[in-house]
């Protein structure tokens, strides 16, 4: 069937048709959502956790391992992690690809509620949380003020921040930093030990002191009243006259054995935002939810904030969507001069200006019409939809080239033809060709939408949206291009071009030697093919390639257990060596202290600088780091780490460890699995492109060790528990309560005076309550041993683990992991202890597998697609020949432009399978035509054929080079993440397309011995 036969009769249901798709792809593009990346549902479950004051060993032992054995046996469990740090539970659950995660987080609910009574009573419930991308905050917002800390940081939990929230589209705010109000109640030991008193007794006071109750229903007359009792504390001096405590001498209240002070929380972390002390509010978004135009609404609610707020200073620290809006902006760019560059080859060749526009319209109506399929199938307008639209412009013209270039023949040819049937017999011609090659290109998407692997999860977007647009583009070629071409108006007065004349002689003049030796033309190809083999060896493999995001990191670590003062200093003299190094710092955001994702030990600081974007800079982020690290330098007793961000795709995942190559050392001993980590932290050290080697949170923090006698206190009455709630009570605090006073809530805190500063004697001084009433000194029950614990604790597959954490700079991902494997593998371990390399290197090992068979599978699918189009299995077999040459074309390209092979390569070569066939497709359904179906000899078929598609051949290369030509550039911000896919498509292309040229007629010849031809149909079937 032609459709060509209604269209060019019906021009205006035609043109309405196209209108109507027109229109539709334009009120879809109004109301697309943009975004960075695709949404991605990670198959990722997190239980956490808190065990206040808890040790890391106790926090596994309690709390870690009952969790880990219930998630462990829910199926589709693929990996189990988890981190136990001093307070904090852990534990990641790592489903495949594909799980249903409501129904995994209703298992995992079911198995935690199972051990709940397992978990020690002061651990808080286990929360189980789904690993989303989008939690990740998309804006920084640092707020200043001359006010005093504390009534910032009220200001902003109960006026700015519920505002910010309000936002449409807002799905809460982190609030870090400032100080918050707290009444600290500083008992004095030594009037405790005069009185008698423990602190059990006051705490226990306190909270009984301020209660808000229920009294019941109260039936008076005719109404219902419920009782209830406000006894709450009003002021403090309700809370320093509270008795704690009655004896013969009369009743003790709190101001006699405390200091009541109306102060603020512990200071355990510090927040700067360009070099001035603030709070930070961390802003996330709704899954669903447009990152630019929550953004937007952000930043106008800021202006009304600082407007309605005068004596309080808020400013963007960091915008996740002004690098989005600036990477989907060039690619825009790169679209629209990628068109450009495709109809100016098409004018060039066409030497017509209305021919090439009729072609040209083949791009808009592809691309709106593609909005519609991104708007109804719920995607985002984002890198990889984009990336595919940008990627099949050159595509969306070459079957309205070749349509076009078929009529154009026809009118030369058979002057006596009317327009019409110009029309209609120059798409029949090549119909089953275009539809052939279109059909093969398609069929090269197919194994990505069956890939489960993260690298399938991206680029399905990607696929769906160049499958889509090819298909539209091949429909309007056979019903839209016919129907433009059939007006008598764009033919008149058109002449022959002699330059394409010229053109065909010369290649008819090649092609004449060529033929007449086939096999000289198969060996030169296959040498080429070989030396291609042989240069691939020089190529390097990494995940994803890395992005410019105009973002540095700077992360230090220092001795465990150390103050927060000193920690801040060094982090300061940084800062001013950043500040003096890196004139492109546009902002900059420190957080000196304990972090939430890890807490621990407070002896670590961070870093994060913007540098604007590439086009405003001469040094790029990598560039930037390198000059920081070096002028910073190793400090003693300073581990650091300075790296510039480039993972998009795993924004947000991990916390602060973005380190790209990790080894876990297993073992149960951990002072053997830390020796054995150092040994390889030297190693790693000295191999080149390997950068910032820490060992990953296990190195040992000073502590003391709080031995109790348990018999003896079994003689005299006291329990273990109450024992350690004193201790903990007098160190770290305890809370008694909440004091509501303005709307506002703070904890009532009760703790010894100058506890930080006491000697271990004066605590132990200290009694808890015995058996019939008396006091029992805590020195006569316990004693303290000096010793080193972990900060944290690592564990994978239920066992424990030392992670050593790396970086990459200068050298490609896999060849650093091909080294790091092979020295580590050559130094002798001790019994059970084993190790793994893992980080990217993983995520790259199972995307190049899957992405490998994809492409296997692809090269089968194009070749039963061209079987059963043909009904042969001889004719597809020698259009596969000119897949294997776009090899060559692929290690050039990587070589001269210094790419490495990723993922995104490896999408290329996929796509290449579908796209190089298309020429060999044109000349090999044009010689069969003339040999089978017009009786030609085999060598003038072949000759004529040659002829007559080089053009059309040499078109629709031009114009898909061409068009991918600005993205191959990589120029730009988000340039870096589709530059290796054009660049392996362009290389591919115009080798195999050059090669094809010469080789496809001389395998024709060779598939196709010379003889009479004979109307024989069963030679072209096997």
């Amino acid at each position: 069937m032609n459709p060509a036969r209604l269209t060019v009769h019906r021009p205006v249901m035609t043109g309405m048709i196209t209108l109507i798709v027109i229109l539709l792809g334009l009120a879809a593009l109004n109301r697309l959502p943009v975004d960075l990346l695709p949404d991605i549902t990670w198959p990722v479950l997190t239980v956490t956790t808190s065990y206040p004051n808890a040790g890391p060993a106790e926090v596994e032992q309690l709390v870690t391992r009952p969790i880990e054995q219930a998630a462990a046996a829910i199926t589709g469990a693929q990996r189990i992690d988890s981190t136990s740090a001093e307070g904090n539970s852990n534990v990641r659950v790592r489903f495949s690809w594909g799980t249903e995660l409501g129904e995994a987080v209703d298992d995992l609910r079911d198995r935690l509620a199972r051990i709940a009574d397992q978990l020690p009573e002061d651990a808080d419930r286990p929360l189980v949380r789904r690993f989303d991308t989008q939690a990740s905050p998309i804006m920084l917002l640092g707020v200043g003020s001359s006010l005093d800390p504390i009534q910032l940081r009220s200001l902003i939990d109960s006026r700015i921040g519920p505002r910010i929230e309000r936002v449409p589209g807002v799905a809460a705010i982190d609030i870090r930093g400032g100080l918050e109000r707290e009444i600290r109640i500083e008992v004095l030991p030594e009037r405790l030990q005069a009185l008698g008193i423990g602190l059990d007794t006051v705490r226990t006071a306190l909270r009984d002191a301020s209660v808000v109750t229920p009294g019941g229903p109260i039936v008076e007359g005719r109404r219902e009243l419920r009782l209830r009792t406000p006894a709450q504390f009003q002021d403090l001096d309700q809370i320093a006259a509270t008795v704690v405590h009655r004896s013969d001498g009369g009743a003790i209240r709190l101001h006699q054995i405390a200091d009541i002070r109306d102060t603020h929380q512990r200071l355990t972390r510090r927040y700067r935002v360009n070099d001035e002390e603030g709070v930070v509010l961390a802003i996330r978004k709704l899954a669903d939810a447009n990152t630019v135009e929550v953004a937007s609404a952000v930043r106008a609610q800021i202006r009304r904030l600082n407007r309605d707020f005068p004596q309080v200073a808020i400013q963007v620290a960091s915008d996740e969507s002004v690098y989005i809006s600036r990477s989907i902006e060039n690619l825009g760019r790169a679209i629209l001069y990628g068109s450009a560059l495709a109809v100016l080859v098409l004018l060039a060749f066409l030497r017509n200006l209305r021919f090439t526009l009729v072609a040209a319209t083949a791009i808009p109506i592809s691309v709106i019409a593609t909005f519609g399929l991104v708007y109804f199938g719920g995607l985002t307008l984002n890198l990889m939809t984009l990336g595919g639209i940008a990627l099949g412009v050159g595509l969306m013209v070459d079957n309205a080239i070749v349509v076009i270039e078929s009529i154009a023949r026809n009118r030369e040819e058979r002057p006596e033809l009317e327009v019409t049937e110009a029309a209609v017999a120059g798409t029949s011609q090549v119909s089953s060709a275009i539809i052939a090659s279109t059909l093969t290109t398609l069929a090269i998407f197919l194994p990505l939408f069956f890939a489960q692997e993260l690298a399938g999860q991206l680029f399905k977007p990607l696929a769906a949206v160049v499958a889509f647009a090819l298909a539209v583009s091949l429909i309007s070629a056979l019903t839209l291009v016919p129907m433009l071409m059939a007006r008598p108006a764009l033919h008149s007065g058109r002449p022959r071009a002699p330059s394409r004349l010229r053109m065909e002689g010369r290649y008819a003049r090649l092609l004449e030697p060529v033929t007449a030796h086939p096999w000289w033309v198969v060996a030169a190809s296959m040498s080429l093919l070989l030396l291609a083999v042989l240069g691939f060896r020089g190529v390097g493999t990494e995940f994803l390639p890395p992005t410019d995001e105009g973002d540095v990191r700077v992360s230090i670590s220092m001795e465990p257990g150390t103050r927060l003062e000193i920690l801040d200093a060094v982090i300061r003299e940084m800062e001013a060596r950043a500040r003096a190094t890196v004139p492109e710092i546009t902002n900059m955001v420190t957080s000196v202290g304990a972090s939430s994702f890890r807490a621990g030990s407070p002896a670590s600081a961070y870093m994060r600088i913007g540098v604007g974007s590439r086009e405003s800079r001469t040094r790029s982020s990598e560039e930037i780091a390198a000059a920081l690290r070096e002028a910073i330098g190793q400090q003693p007793g300073v581990t650091l780490r300075v790296r510039a961000s480039s993972g998009i795709f795993f924004r947000g995942f991990g916390g602060d460890d973005t380190e790209r190559l990790s080894i876990d050392v297993r073992g149960f001993d951990r002072l053997t699995m830390n020796a054995v980590a150092a040994e390889f932290g030297r190693v790693l050290e000295a191999i080149p492109g390997v950068t910032d080697v820490r060992l990953g949170g296990d190195g040992g923090q000073p502590e003391l060790a709080t031995r109790i006698d348990r018999a003896r206190a079994a003689d005299l009455g006291v329990d273990v528990r109450s024992i350690a709630q004193t201790i903990e009570t007098a160190l770290g605090g305890s809370g008694a309560g909440q004091f509501r006073a303005g709307g506002t809530e703070s904890r009532i805190w009760v703790q010894i005076q100058d506890a930080e500063r006491r000697r271990l004697d004066e605590i132990l001084n200290l009694t808890v309550a015995g058996s019939n009433g008396q006091r029992v000194a805590l020195r006569s029950l316990v004693r303290f041993e000096p010793t080193l614990g972990p900060d944290s604790i690592q564990r994978r597959e239920q066992g424990r683990i030392t992670t050593l954490f790396a970086n990459i700079a200068g050298r490609p991902l896999g060849d650093v992991a091909a080294e790091v494997r092979d020295r580590l593998g050559g130094i002798p371990l001790p019994d059970e202890v084993d190790f793994q390399v893992s980080g990217d290197i993983e995520e790259q090992e199972a995307a190049f597998s899957e992405l490998m068979l994809g492409t296997l599978l692809a090269v089968l699918l194009v070749y039963m697609v061209m079987a059963s189009l043909y009904e042969s299995l001889r004719d597809p077999l020698i259009v596969m020949f000119s897949v294997p040459l776009a090899a060559i074309g692929v290690v050039l390209a990587l070589r001269v432009t210094g790419t490495t092979l990723n993922v995104q390569s490896l999408i290329g070569v996929m796509l290449l399978v579908g796209i190089v066939v298309n020429n060999a497709i044109l000349l090999v359904d044009r010689m069969a035509r003339l040999h089978r179906g017009k009786g030609m000899a085999v060598r003038a078929a072949v000759l004529l054929a040659a002829r007559q598609r080089l053009r059309p051949i040499l078109m629709t290369t031009l114009t898909t080079i061409l068009a991918l030509l600005p993205l191959a550039l990589g120029v730009g911000d988000g340039g870096e993440a589709q530059a290796p896919m054009a660049r392996v498509v362009i290389g591919g292309l115009l080798s195999s397309t050059l090669i094809t040229l010469v080789l496809i007629p001389s395998l024709y010849l060779i598939f196709h011995p010379q003889r009479e031809p004979a109307n024989d149909a069963r030679s072209s079937h096997v």
